[in-house]
């Protein structure tokens, strides 16, 4: 079965909630678009939302990516080829992890709508649900608990708190939160590269008896050593996310010692489902575990994470929140999401429908 055509355009999709992070504020969100169609018929979609602080590449550079002049060499290709396929996005575009990872869904949806199957089946289903964290950006204290009531009354039971510019306030967050929400929480925080080993000791200590589930890249990216350095019971407790991009990445981190025990996986960031199968395995074979992430994107490519994650074993948390504040979508279905807790549906591809 053939690729008749493909075709890409992108769109503001709001966000209702602007936020704060270690190193900007969130207040649009920008994302690229592909279709394939078949020549039954069948489509295929994938969005792109790339982070360039993480990954150098801007919305600019991801959009001129995927101007049609450059996709076109997908026209005519044998949908069946799958793996083919992929492997020559991934080579034609090595400086684009967003722009591959929208071909890259779009065309896993489309094999796996022309199979009649959902993408999760045809990777292999090993989990049929996970509950996900939802975020609350850096602010203060009060605002900090008035979101965490909101999350707790739409039946979200993991908050993932955004540290990362004063540590004596970022922990102050913390103890308030337990102490206004005892354990009706998990906990988990991302201080998005803003600490030193000095900090992120400090914080650990200081927050033990809080029972934090996770400390998401609490130094900067390229500090891999500087992670290897943290004892052993912090490293386990750390998600690599901003020094993990690549399958080589997550190579250089599990080089003894280990300098993270769980791997933040992003499609973004690595360029799609079939790069992220790979440093999936390389979790797998390391007993590194995984935790599932995103940027604020459309539900087209948090559908493919979530699915992708539940083929995978060693997944063990998710935090797929990304498009939930969204002013508007260009489609409809999806994940199914029930008081926190994220299910993959039972229609073929990514389940996803244009409107």
């Amino acid at each position: 079965m053939k690729i008749k055509s493909i075709k890409s355009w992108s769109a503001d999709l709001g966000n209702t909630k602007p936020y704060t992070i270690a190193f900007k504020t969130i207040d649009e969100v920008l994302n690229a678009f592909v279709e394939i169609e078949l020549e039954n018929g069948t489509t295929g979609v994938g969005a792109a939302n790339p982070s360039e602080y993480v990954t150098g590449e801007s919305f600019e550079q991801c959009k001129s990516a995927l101007q049609e002049r450059n996709i076109q060499f997908l026209i005519g290709r044998d949908i069946r080829e799958l793996n083919q396929l992929t492997f020559e996005v991934w080579q034609k575009f090595p400086a684009n992890p967003a722009a591959r990872a929208a071909l890259d869904i779009a065309l896993y949806d489309a094999f796996t709508k022309f199979l009649g199957v959902p993408l999760v089946q045809y990777l292999g289903q090993k989990i049929h649900s996970l509950p996900t964290s939802n975020t609350i950006g850096i602010k203060n204290v009060e605002d900090t608990l008035r979101e965490a009531q909101e999350y707790y009354e739409r039946g979200f039971k993991i908050l993932k708190v955004k540290l990362g510019k004063d540590l004596s306030e970022d922990i102050e967050r913390i103890v308030k939160l337990r102490e206004k929400f005892g354990k009706k929480f998990v906990i988990r925080i991302d201080a998005n590269q803003g600490y030193d080993v000095a900090k992120t000791i400090e914080f650990y200590n200081k927050t033990k008896h809080l029972d934090v589930e996770l400390i998401e890249q609490p130094l900067p990216a390229k500090a891999v050593d500087e992670m290897r350095k943290l004892p052993d019971e912090i490293r386990k407790a750390i998600a690599a996310d901003e020094s993990l991009l690549t399958p080589a990445s997550a190579m250089g981190l599990v080089k003894p010692p280990s300098a993270a025990g769980i791997f933040n996986i992003k499609l973004m960031k690595c360029g799609g489902i079939s790069q992220g199968l790979k440093i999936a395995d390389i979790g797998l074979h390391e007993n590194i575990d995984l935790f599932w992430g995103c940027n604020d994107e459309s539900i087209v490519s948090i559908t493919a994470a979530l699915h992708l994650a539940f083929a995978c074993s060693n997944t063990k948390y998710i935090d797929l929140d990304g498009s939930l504040d969204l002013a508007r979508d260009v489609v409809k279905g999806g994940f199914i999401l029930k008081d926190g807790i994220m299910t993959c549906s039972d229609k073929p591809g990514l389940g996803v429908e244009r409107v």
